[in-house]
């Protein structure tokens, strides 16, 4: 694979100064498909969703007095996407000292990375064509405080075994073998920005000008090898080394050693959308629409590519430095130009009725899961969750049990219902979602004169 310089290879991600109310009650709308079995068994496969481990906590946003009120004080904020992540003011100038960065857990990969969740997370993309015009303002970020590096690097890979055979030629992955090679020692390493199953990441800046800030992603391969997932791994390497999305988190290159391997990363200065939910209980339809926008543009151009997600949810999203969103996990997707599978992935809550019930999938799996995003956005919990079970919850999203509450607006309500169809096919597509009128009402307006409209 060819390699750039690393300064063109991380064009665009310096960083530099610039820089709800409880849920309503259920009771409302209700949409139910009557194309549901009667055997309500949860199949041997979904066992896996019985761990408690992976119950997502409970959304704090939606119980806390103090988030009872979503009013005028909250909407400065909320209308910068909420970067409570970044304490620098946005009016900073150049002569200010940059601000320190509060810690956030983003950017893990297979594990419990997430303070709010067990859930995966993780990121990618690889180096070598342009920057899309959507990264991240090329500026100085020398002054930037990268936190205290806490030697976990060294520590952890003691003891750790060097990997041979078969497993060890999966492993072997260099983005920089045609060029110019890239390696730990070429890196500033920062504070730790989460741990997840496989390793470590942490907040990182280039020693070579201009000192572009990174999220540098530490796996070890003796765990993934134990783990029996090289395959998995490298394959969300490949997927994400050619994508090139404003809302698709970039991998700019990846090295290794015989213990490790290194992902060189977008670093999504925001911080985690999940947490964004949790805090304000649920998102206004402003804010709601907008990111569902960028998400039915970024599927649709995975989708003509032939990739598939398959884990859409808040917990693998990220926020960039403009407040846009960042796809930040591919540990499900694959590249399928048949464009038919029928392994089960994802989690529970997010699995469309094919894929619970076995049968052959498509890239319209994503289509389901946009609908439950939507809906968790407006209304702060999944369509289907039910608190008795995860039994109760697959018993839902075969029958499509949907109630949408009052408070959602009609136009929303009719999104998402068009997207929770139990026929794939039936589901509306990605370029009608674009088009859809609740999105066309709170796209944004393009400057005239001018002045930008919000």
């Amino acid at each position: 694979m060819s390699s750039q310089p690393l300064s063109q290879m991380m064009g665009g991600l310096s960083l530099g100064n610039g820089g709800g109310p409880p849920s309503p009650s259920p009771a409302g709308r209700s949409h139910t498909n009557t194309n549901s079995s009667s055997q309500n068994r949860l199949p041997p496969v979904l066992k896996k969703y019985m761990n408690p481990g992976l119950v997502r906590p409970p959304n704090t946003g939606l119980t806390s007095s103090s988030s009872s009120v979503y009013g005028e004080s909250q909407r400065g904020p909320l209308l910068k996407l909420a970067g409570i992540n970044v304490p620098v003011s946005s009016k900073s100038t150049t002569n200010s000292p940059a601000g320190k960065l509060k810690q956030h857990t983003a950017h893990g990969l297979h594990g419990p990375v997430h303070s709010t969740s067990s859930r995966a997370l993780s990121c990618s993309i690889n180096p070598n064509v342009p920057k899309h015009p959507g990264a991240a303002q090329a500026s100085s970020s020398k002054g930037l405080d990268l936190g205290k590096y806490d030697g976990g690097l060294e520590a952890d890979v003691e003891g750790k075994e060097v990997p041979t055979g078969e497993s060890a030629k999966l492993l072997e992955m260099d983005s920089g073998s045609g060029g110019i090679p890239l390696s730990l020692p070429q890196f500033q390493i920062g504070r730790p920005l989460g741990k997840g199953k496989f390793g470590r990441v942490y907040l990182a800046r280039t020693k070579a000008p201009p000192h572009f800030i990174v999220a540098l992603k530490c796996l070890h391969k003796s765990e993934i090898v134990q783990g029996k997932v090289e395959k998995q791994v490298r394959r969300e390497i490949e997927i994400q080394q050619n994508l090139r999305h404003p809302n698709i988190l970039r991998l700019y290159g990846y090295f290794h050693d015989s213990k490790r391997i290194f992902l060189v990363l977008e670093f999504a200065m925001k911080g985690e959308l999940y947490k964004q939910l949790s805090k304000y209980g649920r998102f206004d339809e402003k804010r709601s629409s907008r990111y569902i926008a960028q998400m039915a543009d970024a599927l649709s151009y995975l989708h003509k590519k032939h990739v598939m997600h398959r884990d859409i949810k808040p917990e693998n999203l990220l926020i960039g430095l403009k407040g846009e969103l960042k796809i930040a996990d591919f540990g499900w997707s694959v590249h399928a130009p048949s464009n038919r599978r029928n392994t089960l992935c994802g989690t529970l809550d997010y699995l469309p009725p094919e894929m619970i019930e076995g049968k052959e999938h498509t890239a319209q799996v994503d289509l389901w899961a946009l609908g439950v995003l939507c809906y968790e956005f407006l209304v702060g919990s999944p369509p289907f969750e039910d608190h008795s079970g995860h039994a109760a919850t697959y018993k839902r999203i075969r029958s499509v049990d949907l109630h949408i509450p009052e408070s959602v607006s009609p136009e929303a309500a009719d999104l998402i219902t068009r997207l929770l169809r139990y026929t794939p096919e039936d589901r509306l597509a990605l370029s009608e979602v674009l088009v859809h009128p609740w999105i066309l009402k709170y796209q944004k307006k393009r400057s005239t004169g001018g002045v930008r409209e919000s």
